[in-house]
């Protein structure tokens, strides 16, 4: 069996991978080797975080491509495991309809994500944009008045997707005093039991069901995977829907909002804040408007990078291995 990664992951794995293979012979290749050689007949492969790099999903750097080439030329390829949570990058997409097994690490980071979206959520429900404004033109702006920020006790939140990141925020929110809503694919309940006890459970919705629940709604927090059903989820409309001053936190993909839409209800007060990781475009065009929006906090798709990741998507991918090796 040929196993493909990174020169760096085959440094950092190799006594472990000997490991879960065991008596199975075995070669582990770099993707670095591959591209000098020529090299293309490989079983499975770890896509970890230094391979990416600083490319991202919609412009690929050089040293990518010739590694996405590897994938893709590799007849035998059967497997890849890869770093992210999502697969949506448009060579995993050709992969699997090649029959190429892609297998994420999802979870990995949920913790991480999870901090980061309440982050968000703080940040904007305490004006820390109109603050961190006022403090760069060493401007003394209390909020008082009308600059008073309501509580967020009592105020309800949507959680869009309802994976290990939407799980984790709810029980944040819970304890913050948040009435929620979940809208996942089917209005299940049974599997909340042990995450709100003595709590209220959240109101379960489905995509078929937002729009009546939008005008009640204080916080939209996007958590959800690209698909077809959520591409394009939040635009115009249903930014219409929502209460004014509604805030709304995207940590999921770019591309489930209407970027265009979304920048026109923040100018125009149809929304009153935003917290954005994701893009349409990444990098996001320093000709966009987000980045001036005195209501609006931009960061670089970075809500789930953190020191413990890699640890955890290295111990993914050979547990997989693990089972895949022996099927």
């Amino acid at each position: 069996m040929r196993i493909l990664l990174s020169d760096l992951a085959m440094r950092a794995l190799s006594k472990d991978i000997a490991r879960v293979m065991g008596p199975r012979p075995f070669e582990c290749v770099s993707f670095e080797h591959a591209i000098a050689s020529g090299q293309r007949d490989f079983d499975c492969a770890f896509v970890s975080r230094d391979v990416t790099g600083l490319s991202t999903k919609h412009e690929l750097g050089p040293s990518l491509k010739a590694r996405y080439e590897v994938l893709e030329e590799s007849t035998t390829l059967r497997w890849v495991h890869i770093h992210s949570a999502g697969a949506d990058r448009e060579v995993y997409v050709r992969l699997l309809a090649k029959g190429v097994q892609v297998a994420t690490s999802s979870g990995a980071n949920a913790e991480v994500v999870a901090q980061t979206a309440l982050a968000g959520l703080l940040a904007l429900s305490r004006q820390f944009p109109q603050l961190v404004h006022a403090m760069h033109e060493r401007k003394w702006a209390p909020l008082l008045g009308s600059r008073l920020p309501p509580d967020l006790l009592g105020q309800t939140a949507m959680l869009v997707g309802w994976g290990p990141i939407a799980q984790r925020v709810a029980q944040f929110l819970s304890m913050l005093g948040l009435r929620l809503k979940v809208v996942r694919q089917q209005a299940q309940t049974e599997s909340l039991a042990k995450s709100f006890n003595g709590s209220s459970q959240p109101e379960m919705l489905t995509f078929e069901t937002i729009d009546s629940a939008l005008p009640s709604t204080d916080w939209v927090i996007l958590m959800c995977p690209l698909t077809e059903k959520t591409r394009g989820l939040i635009d115009a409309r249903r930014l219409r829907l929502l209460p004014p001053g509604a805030g709304l936190v995207n940590v999921s993909r770019g591309e489930v909002v209407v970027e265009s839409d979304l920048i026109e209800a923040l100018q125009n007060g149809n929304l009153g804040s935003a917290f954005l990781d994701v893009f349409e475009h990444e990098p996001l065009a320093q000709t966009s408007p987000l980045w001036r929006l005195p209501n609006v906090i931009v960061t670089p798709h970075s809500a789930g990078f953190s020191a413990g990741n890699e640890a955890r998507v290295n111990q993914m991918f050979l547990d997989n291995l693990d089972s895949w090796a022996f099927e």
